[in-house]
This record gives C-alpha cells, structure tokens and sequence, in this order.
C-alpha cells in the first residue's frame, strides 16, 4: 500500500495534508524520515510513526456511544448539531456512518463503522436483532396494554412484530424490539394510549451501555457485535 494512502485510511487527513506531513519530516517509517508519499508500505509488519506515535492500519473501525439528547442521527447537516459532532478527535472519522438511528431526543447506545455490509446486515429486518429500551412514560401501564405490545399492535400501515415487555415500575418498562421503524417505540405506546417521557436505547444485539457514561465513546471489536 502507498504510504500517503496509508495515512489518508487512519484518518491522519487528506491526501495532499498528508502529503506535507510527510515532507515535514512527522511521519517515519521503521525510524525513517527520509521517505516519500508514493513509497510502499506493509501495513502488517513495518512501523509507521505520526509525531512518534504509532499509526495502526484497520481496515474497518467500530465504536459505541452512549447519545445525549438534542442531536439527530446523521452524518451531516446543515441546520441541526449531529451525533458526529459528539464523537471526540481520537476517532477516526473517515467513511464513518451511524448504524440506525436514535431520535433527536433519544439517548442511549449508538453503533458507528465504516464497514457498510456489516451496517446493512445489522439493519435488515430479516436477520431480527434485539433492540432493548429503557422508557418512562406519562401513564401508568396496564397489564392489557402490555399484552396488546406483546402481541403486536398497528402504528400505521404497519403492525409491529411481537415485543417482550419488562414492567419496572407503573410507569416505567424495558421494552424489547426486533425492527427499527421511524418513531417506533413512541408510536407504540401511542397505540395503547399512552405517551414516552423518555426514552433510553439500552443495548443492540450482543452490545449494551453497561457503564459507559452518557456523551462517552469507546472503540468495540467485530466480535463485541456479532
């Protein structure tokens, strides 16, 4: 792989801020400086330094964030704050994408990658991953209202899959889901005459928030997900 390619793929900037990095002497191969951009590299067995610190080339990138409320799920826009502005200047950012969405004032865990296939694979409907969420709502809940949501209800031309529902408190249940429709936890309580409060995305798949603190992003593995 060319070295410019190398470092444009961890993230360190485009291909021309690379470029000057490297004629500024801040990049060394294997302790070399005397390098050029379309010098080859191995990737796997030479030691590529920025500033003296050690690039690792990942193909493919994941990380979690546990989402503050008040910014929308997308990877740019020009009116509103975006989850990636939440994302902190160690990661990597480049072909970054949300997996999903959370609503603007939804909080809870939230997947990133770069690895497209995998965030399609994750979102298809067929393959009927578990979303858990924590909800606070207006009314206390009913035992009928929690087996209309677990035998599925309609919420517009659409009658949601069979949910698991975990009574906390009167007004407070962990509901678990296997789609993903727009609104679709607050459209359901609104089929059972009830309005979320709140709400919190507690894990997706084999990923959960455990202690991770709200605003806060760290980097998962391929095996964390799948």
């Amino acid at each position: 792989m060319r070295l410019d390619k190398f470092l444009v793929e961890c993230g360190i900037g485009s291909r021309k801020e690379v470029k000057k990095l490297i004629s500024n002497g801040e990049i060394t191969v294997n302790g070399m400086s005397d390098i050029l951009a379309k010098d080859n590299i191995d990737e796997n067995s030479d030691t590529i330094e920025y500033n003296g610190e050690r690039l690792e080339y990942k193909e493919f990138r994941y990380y979690i964030m546990n989402k503050k409320a008040g910014y929308i799920t997308a990877t740019e826009d020009f009116k509103e704050d975006t989850v990636m502005d939440l994302l902190p200047e160690w990661v990597i950012k480049k072909d970054l994408a949300p997996v999903g969405r959370l609503d603007k004032d939804t909080e809870g865990l939230l997947l990133f990658t770069n690895d497209g296939k995998l965030n399609h694979k994750l979102l298809s409907p067929k393959n009927h991953i578990d979303k858990v969420y924590y909800v606070e709502i207006e009314k206390n809940i009913l035992d009928e209202d929690i087996l209309k949501l677990e035998q599925g209800v309609d919420i517009g031309n659409y009658i949601t899959q069979p949910a698991k529902v975990e009574k906390i408190s009167d007004n407070k249940i962990c509901l678990t889901i296997k789609e993903g429709k727009f609104h679709q936890v607050k459209k359901m309580l609104e089929a059972v005459n009830n309005k979320v409060c709140y709400l919190r995305r507690e894990s997706f798949g084999k990923l959960t928030l455990n202690d991770l603190t709200l605003g806060e992003v760290k980097e998962v593995s391929l095996e964390d997900i799948i």
